[in-house]
């Protein structure tokens, strides 16, 4: 896997902010190892359409979604932990979160390290509303 193509709601302030943080990421320091090589496309768009017209768009409006270069497409859980996968930093973490008894937790790891849920109570940045945190 080379690259993924991140679908995300930009008119979220959680799933932008996920999105500048992902798009941060550095490889790791050989230029090797790390990064996949990452798109971003703005869910429900022309765009998302048209690239991929056998996706459910009104889906990927409500949980991240991503696919892979491969034809593979992750949503829900899944998704998060593919994200973190790609990166240098977070693949060990990743690849621990992908077992059945830690899927649960793949979210609320990924907020966390991009910081996108204020410590104190859950509460979301940005006045966000959480919509597309909930499963549906």
């Amino acid at each position: 896997m080379r690259e993924l193509t991140v679908l995300y709601d930009a008119h979220c302030g959680l799933c932008r902010r996920f999105k500048e943080w992902l798009a941060a990421q550095h490889p790791a320091p050989d230029g090797y190892g790390g990064v996949v090589r990452l798109r971003f496309v703005a869910a429900g768009s022309t765009d998302a359409r048209t690239l991929y017209p056998t996706l459910d768009h009104d889906a990927t409006l409500r949980d991240v979604t991503v696919v892979a270069d491969d034809g593979s497409v992750y949503v829900g859980d899944r998704a998060w932990i593919v994200c973190l996968w790609a990166t240098g930093e977070h693949r060990h973490t990743a690849v621990r979160l992908a077992s059945p008894a830690m899927r649960p937790v793949a979210r609320a790891m990924v907020q966390a390290a991009a910081g996108l849920r204020r410590m104190s109570g859950g509460d979301y940045a940005d006045g966000c509303d959480g919509q597309c945190d909930r499963e549906g």
